[in-house]
């Protein structure tokens, strides 16, 4: 497991900042849905009590991710692998979001958020154990000094360029913390102070897939979100909690219509060719069964992991629901290593230069991360390729 403490200052108050985050959430949710592999499912949104933080609101949402990964990658994939689910408990001003994958059953990120009225100096925001101290990195996040990836700047969104007309706050100044460490009290500020643990237990792919989550899954999507949050402030500054919900219901019922239009139409395509096939869960379910065998070898005369009580429950039986097909023998060692994906290299070629994989953004038009002619695949190789882009994309980073 990989924790990080991001601690992300914000020119606003933590009032303020409630409502800046709600609208941020359902404006993206509504603009990256597109139905086709692409989107976000709202299948819960209701008040708690008794639950973390105390009384809330909880959220259940599907992020359908398939348009962000190549089509050779998408095609030997079965559907459960194309979705990630999260669950969120809102007690502002502490909130907790966990994300699981239903086909990797050994797969979460946890993120715990309090928000204070500082600049981000409190050193022990979250009271963890010594022991815990030592394994979390913290990494401060400023919206206005973090690069920008070169594809993502908008001028409407450059901090050092926005002004509120509603406000009349901004422009930001490299040294805007600063400033107000220097005179406090003068405008309004708070910080975000996220925990995030990242956990993805398979053996020869965990410390890397780890941190290329936090880099890129994680504090490039929070800095971007941050960013946008502050510069859509004419759109949500002087709305209530009441208006954000009504906001939230509207966009939860366009989002249902959304999907449910795709869903008709995969169905009606899917009848007329006879249905789809379950080879490729059955190849994907190996694969996975390969890194797990790997696994139970190396540790061999060794203390194994214990499993981690009711929510590895509930993982396992998310996992089994989302797969079509019946599950199989397992697999011999050599058949593992040798496990074959002629389609790869045909899907390939026909994809489309316009799609893309969110690690390989900020690449150039020259490199190439995969080769194009590919047979055999296994975790290795396509771990050394996950480094590479990771290294690109995050110069600096530890």
């Amino acid at each position: 497991m990989l924790i990080k403490e991001y601690r992300i200052p914000m020119p606003l108050s933590v009032e303020e900042y409630r409502i800046a985050q709600l609208y941020m959430i359902q404006k993206k949710s509504r603009e990256e849905s597109c139905g086709e592999g692409s989107g976000v499912e709202i299948l819960e949104n209701k008040p708690y009590t008794d639950g973390p933080g105390g009384n809330g609101q909880y959220t259940h949402k599907v992020f359908h991710i398939g348009k962000h990964i190549p089509s050779w990658f998408r095609s030997i994939l079965p559907k459960a692998a194309l979705r990630v689910e999260e669950e969120s408990w809102n007690a502002y001003p502490y909130t907790r979001t966990r994300y699981t994958c239903p086909f990797v059953e050994k797969f979460s990120i946890d993120i715990e958020t309090y928000y204070k009225s500082d600049t981000g100096n409190q050193s022990d925001v979250f009271n963890m154990s010594a022991a815990e101290k030592r394994q979390t990195t913290i990494d401060p996040i400023d919206i206005v000094t973090d690069p920008i990836p070169p594809h993502e700047y908008k001028v409407e969104e450059d901090l050092r360029l926005f002004k509120s007309v509603k406000t009349q706050r901004g422009p930001l100044r490299d040294d805007w913390i600063e400033e107000y460490n220097n005179n406090p009290g003068k405008t309004p500020i708070m910080c975000a102070y996220k925990l995030c643990k990242v956990e993805f237990r398979y053996w020869g792919m965990q410390s890397k897939i780890e941190r290329f989550i936090h880099d890129v899954g994680l504090r490039k999507v929070m800095a971007r979100a941050h960013r946008q949050a502050w510069c859509w402030q004419d759109e949500w500054y002087g709305l209530t909690i009441e208006d954000i919900r009504q906001l939230e219901l509207e966009t939860q019922l366009a989002l249902a219509r959304k999907m449910a239009q795709f869903s008709q139409a995969e169905e009606a395509t899917e009848a007329m060719s006879g249905g789809p096939s379950t080879d490729k869960d059955q190849e994907v379910k190996e694969a996975i069964s390969s890194i797990e065998a790997e696994e139970m070898v190396v540790n061999t005369g060794r203390e194994t992991l214990q499993p981690r009580g009711v929510l590895t429950k509930q993982w396992s039986a998310s996992s089994r629901s989302s797969r079509s097909s019946k599950r199989g023998v397992s697999p011999s060692r050599h058949s593992i290593s040798e496990w074959r994906m002629e389609s790869i290299a045909r899907d390939s070629e026909d994809s489309s230069d316009e799609e893309f994989f969110d690690a390989h953004e900020d690449l150039s038009d020259g490199e190439e991360v995969f080769p194009k002619e590919i047979v055999k695949w296994n975790s290795n190789d396509f771990m050394d390729n996950i480094d590479s882009v990771d290294t690109e994309e995050t110069p600096g980073m530890v």
